[in-house]
């Protein structure tokens, strides 16, 4: 995840103001009554200059928010989100006096960009903008300080009766800590095979999040103000309108790339289905319809990659063992990360700065609350890139560094273009770099850096194709449903009495999972997931799926390499690297149809590339599937 560096993404963070502008919002002075285009460009010199010194504040403030969580450090960090949002929702208004004129290219984008920028649109009541941003930093503290804390004794006479919302199994009670966090319950979800310390582990958490609803509704009330005002339909419309084509347009897009690969997802979730079937019997799993979620190895059953222990082809063993590899290696955290480095450095990439070692959260500390999930930060929009992440020695967070060090230079490649265009084509691009990297973490690419003896047959290719669809497929339809469930909420076509029945609904419908245990309007599930309580749109994450592997595919063909895609790797092909940082470059100078064609060659996204990587076990899965339902 990139976490916000540019106006584009003043979604979470604050924008710590001067002392004068804590009391005395951005009011540009009253347009004259005819516009010019020299007073246009002007007004967005104005805008970029201050607009950057405000975002170097802030990032520095929601770092230490989010690497020290205190009341103290939340309520900071929501006051200068709301001077930041309160600005640039100003900027944006005014920009609206120059919709009539003719401008030069650059400076009419700029101003588009502009009224686009934030994710989290400030009504412009004092009162309203301040209660919006400190909702908002309350729900991602929540999120971050969230355990499931197993029942204290009653007393002398023994421990309390186990409560409806999930007692710890014997197993869990044995554990010397009292509390879990997310890491420790995700490990739970990741490791266990009882289906009863599955469902403990899956209910404890989801207990994190109930107490959000009533802020969350309020923040949808005062969202949708912001938003309104600004001239959108809702905030839902307002996100989908920053991709270089109409909101109604954008949605459809979505749904004709899920449509190019919804057969493939169909298929596997068959396979896997039929296969915890067998594991966990016909009373846990059945033989038709969705598959309990808590039995997919991931929190959210987002990402299956767990379970291919349990649904592994027969003789598909690779041969290696990545996360044993790196333990018998004694890779550290920071190793980790330089072994993600050391990749961009092999394209031609400079090396990361020192700072980035200093300043960057590796680990998790001992002695403070931080939100550990994994993002990427440029905090003065130039060259302070950090990382935070609290890192585990796993094949999984191998993969995840790889991604995130993907953000970060992707930052630091458009640091030269004026502020409105620092950042990505469009925000699943950004998102897309890094898991582009990730595909080329290969047999080939880990002997290289000599993690394995050596590459397995391709024979095994099936194993090593499972292991990969059961993450990047089975993730697609949850990256599509979290922003459709919060399009829907924000359109007003979800009340609050029905948000947790509309959440399970579309889980079912797109992914073919279903919870554990009964749900009810007393829970609320959209918030144990980061993205929902901090504010942060999730269809770049879809995007990001598709367009990782279109612009895998095309690195592939740059690089002359004609064998399998996933036998593919990039690492150390200096000329490839010359072409995707060329394209990273651009930043958003130019409609992400620009930058897409400079390194594909393609002016529309194509799903199309993911059927090329996974044909071999699209064929495979098929033939498994023969004698056993398909669908749900």
């Amino acid at each position: 995840m990139v976490r916000a560096t540019s106006i584009a993404l003043l979604l979470c963070g604050g924008l710590a103001a001067r002392a004068d502008e804590v009391r005395r919002p951005v009011s540009p002075k009253p347009a004259a009554r005819t516009a010019t285009a020299e007073e246009a460009r002007a007004f967005v010199d104005e805008a970029e200059a201050r607009l950057l010194e405000l975002a170097n504040e802030s990032n520095r403030a929601d770092w230490v928010k989010s690497t020290y969580i205190t009341d103290d450090t939340e309520i900071l960090a929501a006051q200068a989100n709301q001077r930041a949002i309160s600005a640039t929702v100003s900027y944006a208004k005014a920009a609206t006096r120059f919709d009539d004129l003719r401008l030069p290219e650059d400076v009419a984008r700029k101003l588009k960009l502009l009224k686009l920028a934030l994710t989290l649109p400030a009504p412009s009541n004092p009162k309203d903008a301040e209660e919006l941003t400190r909702i908002v930093a309350g729900m991602e503290g929540t999120y971050g300080k969230g355990k499931w804390c197993r029942t204290p004794p009653a007393g002398p006479g023994g421990p309390e009766a186990p409560s409806a919302q999930g007692a710890a199994t014997d197993s869990l009670r044995s554990r010397a800590d009292d509390c879990l966090d997310i890491n420790a319950l995700e490990r739970i979800l990741a490791e266990s095979r009882d289906p009863k310390e599955l469902e403990d582990a899956w209910i404890g958490w989801h207990t994190i999040s109930p107490p959000m609803r009533k802020d969350f509704t309020r923040y949808v009330e005062l969202g949708n103000k912001g938003a309104r005002e600004l001239g959108f339909a809702d905030m839902g419309a307002m996100w989908r309108s920053k991709y270089d084509m109409p909101p109604d347009a954008f949605a459809q897009e979505l749904d004709r790339l899920w449509q190019q690969v919804r057969p493939l997802y169909v298929s596997l979730h068959s396979y896997v289905r039929w296969k915890l079937r067998e594991k966990y019997g016909p009373d846990m799993v059945p033989e038709r319809g969705p598959i309990p979620a808590h039995l997919l190895g991931n929190m959210w059953a987002q990402e299956w990659g767990n379970i291919y222990p349990v649904v592994a082809p027969k003789d598909a063993d690779p041969g290696y063992d990545l996360t044993a590899r790196l333990k018998v290696k004694g890779v550290d955290a920071k190793e980790m990360v330089r072994y993600g480095e050391r990749f961009f450095v092999s394209l031609g990439f400079a090396p990361l700065p020192a700072t980035f070692w200093e300043r960057s959260l590796f680990v998790k500390p001992r002695d403070r609350e931080v939100v550990c999930h994994a993002s990427a930060w440029d905090v003065d929009n130039v060259e302070d890139l950090r990382i935070k992440m609290c890192i585990e020695i796993t094949a999984e967070d191998f993969r995840t560094v790889h991604h995130e060090l993907g953000h970060n230079f992707y930052q630091r490649a458009y640091d030269k273009q004026p502020f409105l265009f620092r950042d990505s084509a469009n925000d699943g691009f950004h998102e897309a770099i890094g898991d582009t990297i990730a595909l080329s973490i290969t047999p080939r690419y880990l002997k290289q850096l000599a993690l394995v003896d050596a590459e397995p047959d391709p024979s095994k290719d099936i194993g090593l194709l499972l292991q990969m669809a059961l993450d990047k497929l089975a993730f697609l339809p949850f990256g599509l449903l979290v922003d459709e469930w919060r399009w829907k909420v924000f359109a007003g076509e979800v009340s609050p009495a029905n948000y947790n029945a509309t959440w399970w609904s579309l889980r079912e419908r797109y992914q073919g999972v279903s919870p554990p245990v009964p749900r009810s309007e007393a829970d609320f599930d959209p918030g144990a997931k980061y993205h929902v309580a901090a504010n942060v749109p999730y269809s770049r994450y879809f995007l990001a799926d598709i367009l990782q592997f279109q612009f895998h595919r095309a690195l592939c063909q740059a690089a002359r390499q004609t064998g399998p895609l996933n036998r593919c790797s990039i690492y150390d092909d200096k000329e490839v690297g010359r072409r995707l940082e060329k394209m990273l470059a651009m930043g958003q100078s130019r409609p992400w149809p620009d930058a897409l064609e400079a390194l594909t060659g393609q002016r529309e996204m194509d799903a199309t590339a993911i059927a090329d990587y996974f044909a071999p076990l699209k064929k495979w899965l098929d033939e498994q599937n023969a004698g056993h339902p398909v669908g749900w």
